[in-house]
């Protein structure tokens, strides 16, 4: 039996039909505008995190099925092209408004794949949505530049797809991120193979199937699934011209190589190590507030979570208030009315986040909240981390030097600001920084110098919004060309410039002709 390992809270195994029970439904391919069972020999358990029920079995596409939805996007790319900005200007708008229909559809399939709350799920869809309503301005993001150069002649630039492009997608924002990706794809006229999480594919096949009732043409989306051999195939079938991906460094690492080593334009969010630092001047109740739930919102697994808290001078005095705030967040299964914060993906997850909370206590950190021991009565068997603080580290610690990715906060204490500055520059990773204060000084002094592609004043998780991009840089980024916004619909497009010379001494000027033509 094979054992995964491409990402990076594999182990997980791949069954064989039999070892399956037959009774559990199969998530089915979508190809060519249909859903598809999938001839797949070998199948992918998805379990709720809450529950460890198995809710279904994802194939590993074969390859004759990904070569089939390579093919279709290839077929429908010659159509697709030729609509016009104002059609699919008007897919964007049905899109949008069906996806807001479904959004608690949407928001249970998520809660029972991937374990969010239920409000968080719907936060999950709702940040995709805003992707798509940006997309419905794509007849002003397509506008090229034009300039009369000499006499008679003018050079000027149009926009155009590339073709068929791919989305390689993670577990941690099943809405989300495809959202981020295909919408982008499809408003700038490209055709779009995508590969949801194994994990959790459940919404981005609700996502098809809205796809299909707005009336996107068949051929236009497909998804496909699997692990390795998927993510090999889309990252060097000759058909697909770009691809993007958001996950973890290894994953992210090995495809961003693999995809640009066969000629495709790519696109990784990678992993992330994001700051707050906390100023002694700042509001306390609000840094408090915002630090705890975006160190513990979501059980700390996405990509902009809050998990370094720098206090400077004496702000490290409010980290017992921290620990407080964070005892009152409740942990739960996802559908319960109360619940703060679910369970994490896997128990592999689980148990990688607990072995590094005990490196910290080895390498001689505080653990003032420790959340390894947490009971939740009517779960369980749940994969739950109760939100964790980790007080006194180090840059050296393996708690700092590793993305956990679960509810963990790990506290640094500095005496200044140019401290904190330092530390933060330091660190590999780039996606997102903050800083709490009341100075407006300190504040620009931090936005000019910090060393992250999203900068937060007083904001806690500083993902823009779609009419700008996302922006991580350093290690959490490779390639050139950043998600969603005008930088995404410059990922998925290219640029074709015109010259043309038309002399106005060649116009025919006759006078137009009254008698009756005659044919000669």
């Amino acid at each position: 039996m094979k054992i995964l390992t491409l990402y990076k809270h594999a182990p997980y195994k791949l069954h064989r039909p039999a070892q399956l029970s037959r009774s559990l439904s199969t998530t089915k391919l979508f190809i060519n505008g249909e859903f598809i069972e999938s001839q797949a020999a070998d199948h992918i358990e998805v379990r709720n995190p809450a529950t460890q029920q198995v809710v279904t079995r994802v194939p590993q596409s074969t390859m004759q099925e990904l070569d089939e939805a390579a093919r279709s996007a290839s077929m429908a790319f010659r159509e697709w092209r030729r609509t016009s900005v104002l059609s699919r200007q008007r897919k964007m708008l049905d899109l949008q408004h069906a996806i807001r229909a479904h959004m608690d559809q949407l928001a249970t399939s998520i809660v029972n794949e991937q374990g969010k709350v239920f409000s968080d799920a719907k936060g999950d869809v709702m940040r995709g949505l805003q992707v798509v309503e940006d997309m419905a301005n794509i007849t002003h993001y397509m506008q090229g530049n034009k300039l009369e150069v000499s006499s008679d002649m003018d050079t000027y630039s149009v926009r155009e797809p590339l073709g068929v492009v791919a989305g390689i997608c993670p577990f941690n924002f099943p809405a989300m991120i495809p959202l981020w990706m295909f919408p982008v794809a499809l408003a700038t006229g490209n055709t779009c193979v995508l590969k949801p999480s194994e994990r959790d594919p459940g919404a981005a096949m609700l996502l098809a199937r809205l796809c299909n009732d707005v009336g996107i043409p068949p051929g236009v989306l497909n998804i496909v699934h699997g692990a390795h051999d998927t993510v090999n195939f889309l990252t060097s079938d000759s058909r697909i011209r770009a691809v993007s991906f958001v996950g973890g460094d290894r994953a992210g690492k090995y495809i961003y190589e693999r995809a640009t080593q066969h000629g495709k334009r790519c696109q990784a969010n990678l992993g992330a190590k994001n700051h707050a630092i906390v100023l002694p001047d700042a509001n306390k109740e609000h840094a408090l507030n915002a630090i705890s739930g975006a160190a513990f919102g979501a059980a700390g697994q996405r990509c902009m979570a809050l998990s370094v808290a720098v206090f400077v001078g004496k702000a490290q005095d409010w980290v017992p208030e921290l620990v407080t705030r964070a005892q009152q967040l409740r942990v739960d299964g996802g559908f319960e009315a109360d619940a703060d914060l679910g369970p994490m993906i896997t128990p592999e997850a689980l148990q990688r986040a607990k072995l590094l909370i005990q490196s910290a206590s080895d390498e001689g950190a505080r653990l003032l909240l420790d959340g390894r021991d947490i009971k939740v009565p009517k779960y369980p068997y749940g994969n739950f981390l109760g939100p964790t603080i980790i007080d006194q580290a180090t840059t050296q610690m393996q708690c700092y030097q590793e993305e956990i990715f679960g509810p963990v906060l790990t506290c640094i204490h500095v005496d200044t600001l140019d401290q904190a500055l330092d530390l933060v520059n330091a660190n590999r990773y780039g996606n997102g920084a903050s800083i709490f204060t009341r100075s407006g000084a300190s504040a620009r002094k931090f936005q000019s110098e910090v060393e992250a592609g999203q900068v937060g004043i007083n904001v806690p998780i500083p993902v823009p919004l779609p009419m700008f991009s996302f922006t991580g840089n350093k290690g959490s980024f490779l390639g050139d060309t950043n998600f969603y916004g005008r930088s995404g619909v410059n990922f998925y497009t290219q640029l074709k410039t015109v010259t043309s010379l038309w002399r106005k001494q060649d116009a025919d000027d006759r006078q137009a002709t009254v008698h009756m033509p005659t044919i000669h």
